[in-house]
């Protein structure tokens, strides 16, 4: 059978002042670990790690491991601009426990292929006996991965996988085709999971799936009977989800409020819905949530 693991990327909860609502965080750990899903992404881009200090990575990857452990992997982010500060954050997650990470590739300044191979070096190395995930997002890095320096990534001793974001299904293919068998890849786009799963990634890394994991886990068992007319309805409702909510933190929060979840905001520069995309959020909750 085709893996499709859902691995959900989880927003961070702040209170309105831009201070950390740590309970609040605790309270959608809780939530998503209900959720039937495969694995949990903390503290990537979805939970806003720009602007966390490493004092509050601390309280939310201790936070992640208590309440999300028992119930799914939790792969904790650890990418930073170098990797002095991406090893350092290593060192705080497995002081409490970690053992699966993924690190963005270096942002901010141009690097070199080179360069980006010795990040890793350096944090693969840090992370010892545990596993590691190559984080692809060059729309927001501005770091390109070839797929050489991809395969080249993959020699490193514990690095198994990409967490692939805003690259098309040829890229992905591409990917597939340079690196090892049993490399896995995941991508970043909540409705491509059967697309992706046919362009050679084993799954999916989505925000969404943290509001209503519903329709992801109903797709993936559609996909998985090889029904194309479950597949069809399934696919629709979480076309349907992706176009309300999308990559839009500030929505996902908004849908918390209204669940009764946690009551914080997004502390980066992100606009609030207005009143007709609240209305469209709690059209998909009352649609698709349990």
């Amino acid at each position: 059978m085709t893996r499709r693991d859902i691995v959900t990327a989880i927003p961070t909860s702040f209170h309105p002042d831009g201070t950390l609502d740590a309970e609040g965080s605790r309270s959608i750990f809780r939530y998503v670990a209900q959720s039937g899903n495969e694995g949990a992404f903390v503290l990537g881009t979805t939970g806003e790690f720009p602007a966390i200090d490493d004092a509050e990575f601390e309280t939310l990857v201790a936070a992640a491991l208590d309440e999300l452990g028992g119930a799914m992997r939790v792969i904790v982010h650890v990418g930073q601009p170098s990797a002095f500060e991406a090893v350092r954050r290593v060192r705080i997650a497995k002081q409490l426990g970690a053992t699966e990470f993924a690190a963005l590739t270096p942002y901010y300044l141009a690097v070199t292929e080179d360069a980006v191979f010795d990040y890793f070096s350096e944090v693969s190395e840090a992370i010892g006996d545990g596993t590691l995930f190559v984080y692809v997002y060059p729309k927001r890095s501005g770091v390109e991965v070839s797929p050489e320096l991809l395969t080249r990534l993959a020699t490193l001793p514990n690095v198994i996988g990409a967490k692939v974001s805003e690259l098309s299904l040829d890229e992905l293919a591409a990917y597939r085709a340079a690196v090892p068998d049993g490399f896995v890849l995941y991508t970043g786009a909540d409705r491509e999971l059967v697309a992706a799963g046919e362009a050679g990634a084993q799954g999916v890394v989505s925000g969404v799936s943290s509001v209503l994991p519903g329709p992801f886990r109903a797709l993936a068992q559609a996909a998985d009977s090889g029904d194309p007319a479950a597949i069809e309805q399934a696919q629709t409702a979480v076309d349907d989800v992706v176009s309300v909510i999308g990559g839009d933190m500030a929505r996902m929060k908004a849908a918390y409020r209204s669940m009764g979840i946690a009551d914080g905001v997004c502390r980066m520069a992100l606009v609030e819905p207005d009143a007709s995309a609240i209305a469209e959020i709690e059209r998909v909750l009352a649609a698709y949530g349990s």
